[in-house]
């Protein structure tokens, strides 16, 4: 008969464990501040790259001048060795992603992977004096700049194509 006592207070005794357990559980979890919102989005300054991509890159580097101070650069790289591939990100005031993104790379896969998978849509207009073509996909939709020789420029995000047109509005190569 001992022995069934004995069992009887081993459950009683991890019963109550686990709900001392689950009691502190609680607690942490109600008086630990925690917060659930966006992290904030943190800038970079982008000067230097840039300067060092437009010593080196064989193609006019393009990066916006007059963006309003909501636009935040997110990231930037410029890679010579990867056929001077130029990046370089944006988070614009509506939250949405937006690059410009250039290359030495062969059209049709700097494209592909720029665009992530874009698809031309034979629709095409003037900003600035420039022809931009659009691209649409499932990630990102692409404004892809027409009559450069050399290099390839695309706009490029999560962003409306009006974003994307403006940050191409706002490109200046030096």
């Amino acid at each position: 008969m001992a022995g069934e006592n004995g069992k009887q207070k081993t459950a009683r005794d991890m019963i109550l464990s686990m709900g001392i357990i689950i009691l502190v559980a609680g607690f942490v979890y109600l008086f630990i501040p925690h917060d659930d919102s966006a992290p904030e989005v943190k800038a970079v300054d982008y000067r230097v790259e840039l300067l060092t991509a437009r010593r080196a890159a064989s193609y006019p580097v393009a990066a916006p001048e007059g963006l309003p101070g909501a636009w935040k650069a997110t990231s930037v790289r410029f890679r010579g060795d990867e056929y001077d591939a130029w990046h370089l990100g944006f988070h614009d005031p509506e939250g949405e992603y937006v690059a410009v993104e250039q290359s030495t790379q062969r059209r049709p896969v700097f494209l592909d992977e720029a665009t992530q998978g874009a698809h031309e849509t034979g629709k095409t207009q003037k900003i600035d004096g420039e022809t931009w073509t659009r691209y649409e996909g499932g990630r990102y939709d692409a404004l892809v700049l027409q009559g450069t020789k050399g290099s390839t420029t695309v706009v490029t995000g999560t962003a409306s194509f009006a974003q994307l047109a403006r940050m191409a509005g706002a490109l200046e190569t030096k």
